[in-house]
């Protein structure tokens, strides 16, 4: 299902073999939190997938366990930004700026973190259609 949404907004589109069931409940351990069942279901079917210009329009299951423990436990970042605590990271534009879901209030919603103004924004009602609008535009700046 996802590797055919993927493919219809971005034919070369690549994946990565699927995550495994144990790496996905170590990632909620480990984050303290439940994935969302959209992104879970994406990873059990493909760890990640690769966007133009080989950006990591979604992370494999590790980068997103990394990434996020580093947002909320990193000092500086604590000084520079707002808390990060309601967002859950999960790909990137390859320049900076990242794509989180909310987790409070948990919603399906997409949004940007722009690491040069630390804005958040809303860029996609859910996984599907991040997926179409991020691979379909093609350039790290689809969201603008």
């Amino acid at each position: 299902m996802w590797r055919e949404a993927a493919l219809e907004a971005f034919p070369e589109a690549e994946f990565r073999g699927p995550a495994q069931a144990a790496a996905l409940a170590d990632a909620e351990h480990r984050l303290g939190l439940r994935l969302p069942a959209e992104l879970r279901q994406l990873l059990l079917e493909s760890n990640g997938i690769i966007g133009p210009t080989a950006v990591d329009t979604v992370w494999p299951v590790e980068q997103v366990i990394e990434q996020n423990l580093l947002f909320r436990s990193d000092s500086s970042f604590a000084q520079l930004y707002m808390s990060f605590d309601a967002l859950l990271f999960f790909g990137d534009n390859g320049g900076g700026d990242q794509f989180a879901f909310v987790q409070t209030p948990q919603r399906p919603d997409i949004f940007v973190w722009e690491h040069e103004t630390d804005s958040r924004r809303w860029v996609a009602r859910d996984l599907r259609d991040y997926l179409g609008r991020s691979l379909a535009e093609g350039g790290d700046d689809w969201y603008q």
